[in-house]
C-alpha cells in the first residue's frame, strides 16, 4: 500500500508541476508618483529575488486598457479607481508605501514551493549585500516585465484559449491515468491478501 501512496503522489506531481511563484499585474498612471515607487520596488527588486515571477504592467491611462482595470477593480472588490492597484494571484493591493513590500513578498510565494521560498531568500540577501552587481549577473530578469498592450492581448487571449483546451486535455488525461494507476495498485494489493 505504501508503494502506490509513493507512486500516486510521483504521477500527482508530474502531472500538475511544481507550484511557482504568482504572477503580478499592476495597474499604474504615469503621474501617479506612488504608482512610480510601487514599480520602482517590483522592477528594481522583486523580480531579481524571485527568477521565475513576470510583471505585466498596465497603464490607466491608455483608454483601452480601461475595461481591463474595471475588471481588476471588480475582482479585488474595490470602489475606488486609486492607483496603484497590484495584483498577485489572488491578492489584491491598492496603493503603496514602502512598508507594504513584506507583504508583496508574501504574496508572491503564497504557492511557492519551500526550495523556491529558500531560493528567493538567497537572492535577496545578494541583492542586499550588492544590489547593482546582483542586477547586472542577472540582467535577464529585466525581460520579466511587459506592458500590456489591449491590442495585442485581444489575439494573444484568442490563442491563449486554444492553448487551454489542449492544456485541459492534457490534464484530464494525467487525472485520469493517476486514477487508473491507483486502481490498479489497489487491485493488485487486495489480489495479494
Amino acid at each position: 500500500m505504501k508503494k502506490l501512496s509513493i507512486l500516486s503522489a510521483v504521477l500527482g506531481m508530474a502531472a500538475f508541476g511544481a507550484a511557482s511563484a504568482a504572477d503580478i499585474a499592476i495597474y499604474h498612471s504615469p503621474t501617479c508618483p506612488h504608482c512610480h515607487h510601487a514599480r520602482e520596488f517590483i522592477e528594481g527588486q522583486l523580480v531579481y529575488e524571485y527568477p521565475t515571477v513576470s510583471v505585466n504592467e498596465i497603464n490607466v491611462m491608455v483608454p483601452e486598457n480601461v475595461e481591463k482595470f474595471q475588471d481588476a477593480l471588480a475582482k479585488c472588490e474595490y470602489d475606488s479607481g486609486g492607483v496603484p492597484v497590484i495584483v498577485i494571484g489572488e491578492k489584491c493591493f491598492q496603493g503603496y508605501a514602502d512598508f507594504m513590500q513584506q507583504d508583496l513578498r508574501d504574496a508572491v510565494e503564497a504557492d511557492m514551493s519551500d526550495a523556491d521560498k529558500a531560493t528567493a531568500a538567497e537572492n535577496r540577501k545578494a541583492y542586499e549585500q550588492d544590489a547593482e552587481g546582483f542586477k547586472a549577473a542577472h540582467a535577464d530578469r529585466a525581460n520579466a516585465i511587459s506592458e500590456y498592450n489591449a491590442t495585442t492581448a485581444a489575439s494573444d487571449e484568442t490563442a491563449q484559449k486554444k492553448s487551454d483546451v489542449k492544456h485541459g486535455t492534457t490534464a484530464y488525461f494525467y487525472g485520469l491515468l493517476i486514477v487508473l494507476v491507483a486502481a490498479l495498485g489497489f487491485v493488485l494489493v487486495r489480489k495479494k491478501k
